[in-house]
């Protein structure tokens, strides 16, 4: 790459300083955008779809943004919380809902359909993040999510500088906050809305836990709330499952969950056709 010296330079990297302000600043003013570069074409018209819903005072209500297609909804009363009595009046977001709105309006496919955990875990990631790595990997767009792997209770989408737009909790409107990094933060996951790659197939049941390792005694990792679509890296026999009227001894290694599932659960044969034997 050319170097640029002398006065011709000095000016060039002048004119930088003064079009592009530091992320601090940036931030400063709390307004909701991109406030930082590198993010994707898609990941910076998500972070504008959020935003035009903050600067739109959108209420967070629970439950909100969930109908059969991506959008504000009427929310529900959460029975754990007493703030939560007007949601059903209100026209809204939680948290979840908001991050599929933002989705979907950014690609125009309802890609990001479910909760918080779903969303994390999600076939269409292209990176993932923990909480060890801190801010500074991230750009806007990625995905926050607060809870432990078993239970991700919040989401909310990155803006860069240390900033996030979240619809946080019934009473109050969609806004933009700090990273919240010593509350639960779980880590994130970035976004990738084109074709899936690898072994794609489909879970059925529901409440159908992810294991540590290929064994029913190993520690729980998340459990599927429902028919899920998952990526299959590879699968080996292990620990024989009998389970709903099926025994089989065939696992499949998932590495969006870093986690084992029984092929009983998996809708397909015994072993599944055209996955890898694992090596590990």
């Amino acid at each position: 790459m050319l170097r640029r010296s002398g006065p011709i330079g000095t000016l060039i990297a002048l004119l930088v300083c003064l079009l592009w302000p530091p992320a601090s600043a940036a931030a400063a003013d709390g307004s909701c955008r991109v406030l930082a570069p590198g993010a994707s074409a898609t990941a910076e018209r998500a972070v504008g779809a959020a935003c035009a819903q903050v600067s739109a005072d959108v209420w967070y209500t629970w439950g909100g943004g969930h109908g059969p297609q991506p959008g504000p909804t009427y929310g529900q009363v959460d029975p754990t919380d007493p703030a939560s009595e007007h949601d059903p009046e209100r026209l809204g977001f939680d948290c979840s809902g908001l991050v599929r709105h933002a989705y979907a309006e950014a690609t125009g496919s309802d890609i990001l359909n479910g909760v918080a955990g779903a969303q994390y875990y999600t076939h269409h990631a292209a990176g993932r993040f923990t909480a060890a790595d801190g801010l500074a990997p991230l750009l806007p767009g990625d995905l926050l999510v607060w809870g432990t792997s078993q239970d991700l209770h919040h989401i909310a989408i990155y803006l860069g500088a240390g900033k996030m737009a979240e619809a946080r909790q019934s009473g109050t409107k969609l806004m933009v906050s700090d990273v919240r990094l010593n509350s639960g933060y779980h880590g994130a996951v970035r976004i990738d809305p084109g074709p899936v790659t690898g072994h794609v197939f489909r879970t059925w049941g529901t409440g159908v836990w992810t294991k540590e390792r290929p064994s029913t005694g190993a520690a729980r990792v998340y459990a599927f709330p429902g028919p899920t679509t998952i990526r299959v890296e590879c699968q080996k026999h292990a620990e024989k499952v009998t389970s709903d009227g099926y025994t089989n001894d065939a696992w499949s290694y998932l590495p969006d969950y870093k986690a084992w599932v029984t092929n009983i659960y998996i809708q397909g044969g015994a072993w599944l056709d055209n996955v890898p034997t694992c090596t590990f």
